[in-house]
């Protein structure tokens, strides 16, 4: 915070499915977008210089409520007609009155919050979800929210992604230029336990291969495996998905573990297995990382940090070097070694202490530049 500041600087992230994570009684769908906002706003809460807001959707809650120092406003639920969830989004926006709107994922309430940010001389940040927005991949395939979401880009006044590789193709791609700031996360004391299980978490999401743990577990008959695997959106196949991993006797599937109860599966596991064909930073790999998990992925190794920091392996899509790997990370001394490496590099580029830091820079900086135009 800078002497000329007087009154706190007003922050508003706009994540509708993150009030489950404020609130545990409430059920809801949640990934790796929610979880990194929760952390993020709390932290900067703590800061007396922030005042800091969250726009959430509809979940039976108050109109406003204030949980862990943040501001929860209420919009509409989901599936919603356009037109009244917009009307609704924009009146929580101007309630929220931010000086700065943060924004994660690629929909249209993406480009509605950059119209509203343009509309009234608010500051726009975006922070990229995946790789398929850096690399153009989105663009291709959703002609009209691609057309939204690159203007939304254009329009920001920063942009942060989650990777160099991100950061790179967005310039290529899009002529967008993006700062790195890695995913944060609370770090808390290590504690180990038995580990008894290969694991794998995340959402019933095509891109995420679910059905490939299944064949992994059916491959390996004499190894114990754990799914936790919530509904994705608009999933009309999860109940054939959940019957078949029930006849696989050495395979537990978990639907759904409250947030706060999630790291016990961590820390009992002997790997965390991913299976998706792209991904951004999975939060699950930083999950994994805190509890000294070693990490086992088909395909995503976002910038080699797999290789570079040896906290797993990646087989690059290869299957039968897949299962290899994961016979050689079933060796204790292995899966240690690597294990004890995934909780350095963690406590070195995803604490949430070192990470606040640089949203703080970033969000000073945002506000000055608002502060002389205007």
């Amino acid at each position: 915070m800078t002497a000329e500041q007087v009154e706190p600087i007003r922050v508003c992230f706009v994540i509708l499915r993150a009030y489950t994570l404020f609130n545990p009684e409430a059920k809801g769908v949640i990934g790796g977008a929610e979880v990194e906002f929760y952390y993020l706003a709390k932290e900067l809460a703590r800061d007396p210089n922030y005042q800091v807001s969250c726009i959430v959707a509809d979940y039976g809650q108050e109109q406003i409520e204030i949980r862990e120092g943040v501001t929860l406003i209420k919009t509409l639920g989901f599936n919603k007609k356009r037109v009244s969830a917009t009307f609704r989004l924009w009146k929580a926006l101007r309630t929220a009155d931010a000086q700065i709107y943060v924004r994660k994922f690629p929909s249209a309430v993406t480009t509605e919050v950059a119209l509203f940010c343009k509309r009234y001389g608010r500051r726009f940040v975006y922070r990229t979800a995946s790789a398929v927005e850096c690399d153009g991949t989105f663009i291709r395939e959703h002609f009209f929210r691609g057309k939204g979401f690159v203007w939304s880009l254009r329009q920001a006044d920063a942009v942060i992604a989650q990777n160099k590789t991100g950061a790179k193709n967005l310039t290529e791609t899009l002529g967008v230029s993006a700062q790195v700031i890695k995913n944060p996360h609370q770090l808390p004391p290590l504690v180990q336990k038995e580990r008894d299980t290969i694991l794998w978490v995340g959402r019933s999401a095509k891109v995420k291969r679910t059905k490939l743990f299944l064949e992994l577990a059916k491959q390996m008959p004499q190894q114990q495996f754990t799914i936790i695997c919530q509904k994705a959106i608009k999933d009309t196949e999860y109940d054939s998905l959940a019957a078949k991993a029930q006849q696989i006797t050495n395979l537990e599937f978990i639907p759904r573990v409250p947030f706060r109860k999630i790291r016990e599966y961590f820390q009992r596991a002997r790997m965390l297995v991913n299976t998706s064909d792209y991904e951004g930073f999975p939060n699950t790999f930083i999950q994994a990382c805190k509890w000294a998990t070693p990490i086992l992925s088909l395909n995503v190794n976002p910038d080699g940090f797999l290789d570079k920091y040896e906290c797993g392996m990646c087989a690059n899509g290869d299957w039968e070097l897949f299962v290899d790997m994961l016979k050689q990370m079933l060796n204790r001394e292995t899966a240690h070694k690597l294990g004890n490496n995934a909780r350095k590099y963690v406590e070195e580029f995803h604490d949430i202490n070192k990470i606040i830091k640089k949203y703080k820079t970033l969000f000073i900086q945002v506000a000055k530049d608002n502060t002389e135009r205007t």
